[in-house]
């Protein structure tokens, strides 16, 4: 059976590499994109699995990305982590408000990273 594929949504290449990594060891398909308007034509196109999500990004932020993908009836149903430095309970309670399934913060445990994946596919 193919693995799902995960869209990864990261401007730093540093962050990029140790998001994305541990997806590709583990046997998901990956994509990326490095700015929020890259984020919604790659998920509008390759309608991936599930999409971890930065939310300080160039072009549009995350929380703008998931609020646009979440009320789009074509991407509403793909489940979204974010992912973010933002760490405060009103930037979590935001994200959830805007539709995330899931919201972690970095740095961040590559175990519970890899579980919240595996626990919303």
């Amino acid at each position: 059976m193919a693995k799902q594929t995960i869209l990864v949504v990261e401007d730093s290449p540093t962050n990029m590499t140790l998001m994305t990594g541990p997806l590709i060891e583990t046997g998901y398909q990956v994509i990326t994109a490095v700015d929020g308007e890259e984020a919604l034509e790659k998920a509008t196109r390759e309608h991936p699995d599930l999409i971890v999500l930065d939310v300080i990004l160039p072009k549009k932020n995350g929380f703008q990305v998931c609020r646009q993908l979440k009320t789009a009836p074509d991407t509403q149903d793909i489940k979204i982590i974010m992912l973010t430095s933002k760490s405060q309970d009103s930037d979590r309670f935001w994200g959830t408000k805007q539709g995330a399934d899931g919201y972690m913060t970095k740095p961040f445990d590559t175990g519970e990273y890899l579980k919240a994946i595996e626990d919303l596919l």
